[in-house]
Parts: C-alpha cells; structure tokens; sequence
C-alpha cells in the first residue's frame, strides 16, 4: 500500500532500563549504548528504515495523523542488548483502555487501535534491522559459561 509522509525527526533517546518495560527481558550490562545509536539514527538509519516502512505500512494517511498526533513516533526507544548481541526497541503504542481515555477523536476503533500498534511494532524492528546489519559493528561482551551442559 505505501504511506506518502515526510520523514520525522528521529526520537531523541533517553537513559532509561529497558527492564522497566513491561514486554522486554534484557540481560546484561547496562550500557545500553544510547549515544551511538542516536548518532546512528541521525546519520541515516532512521530515514532509511523510515522510508522503508513508509513503502509498506498498511496505515493510511489518517491513521498516520493520529500517531503524529499523539507523538508516538517521539516515544520509540531503541538500546544495545549486549547479552542478545542485537538492537532492542520499544514501540510506543496505544493501551487496551483506549475508550476510557478519549485520545484522540478520530479514534473510533479497536481495528484502528490494532493496525497502529502493529505498524509501529514494524517499524521498530525495521529500524533494529538497518541499525544492526548497516550500521554497527560492535562485538558483543558476552561469554557463555564453560560448565553449561551438554544436550
């Protein structure tokens, strides 16, 4: 389908533990190398997947409005998960409540609610993607124990 947007400023990205969101298990160190990655997404790799995306996402043009709308594009998080040796992100997304909360008025449905939260999951990992295979390099630390057993 395709998404014909401007690009956004990629989301500034904030010390915080990955651990304090409810859907991730990171393991590990806790230099979760924010700064390079930032630098990262500025250089390039966020317009990159974001065009990517843009190519094919399933949301329209009014769906996208209200994402813009209630900066979430702002909201993504991205960190080095050393333990996993890959990008871990964060997708911002819209709760379950979303009635109760009266967001945003052109949000009228649970479909609309879905497809956002899973565009926006999408576009995480198409950052993760460019980000890992064109842009770092970096070894990671983690060594398995020796006295792991056989199966």
């Amino acid at each position: 389908m395709g998404l014909d947007v401007d690009t956004p400023e990629p989301p500034e990205l904030e010390a915080f533990d990955p651990n304090e969101y409810d859907d991730a298990e990171v393991v590990g160190d806790t230099d979760f190398r924010r700064d390079e990655i930032e630098e990262f997404l500025d250089d390039g790799a966020w317009d990159r997947a974001f065009g990517e995306w843009t190519d094919h996402t399933d949301l329209d043009t009014e769906d996208y409005d209200i994402v813009t709308d209630l900066g979430l594009i702002e909201r993504f998080d991205f960190f080095w998960d050393s333990h996993a040796d890959r990008v871990g992100y964060h997708a911002p997304g819209l709760p379950e409540d979303w009635k109760q909360h009266d967001l945003h008025p052109d949000l009228d449905s649970w479909g609309t609610v879905s497809s956002i939260n899973a565009e926006l999951t999408e576009l995480g990992q198409i950052v993760c993607e460019v980000l890992k295979d064109d842009y770092i390099d970096w070894e990671t630390d983690y060594e398995p124990p020796e006295d792991l057993p056989d199966f």
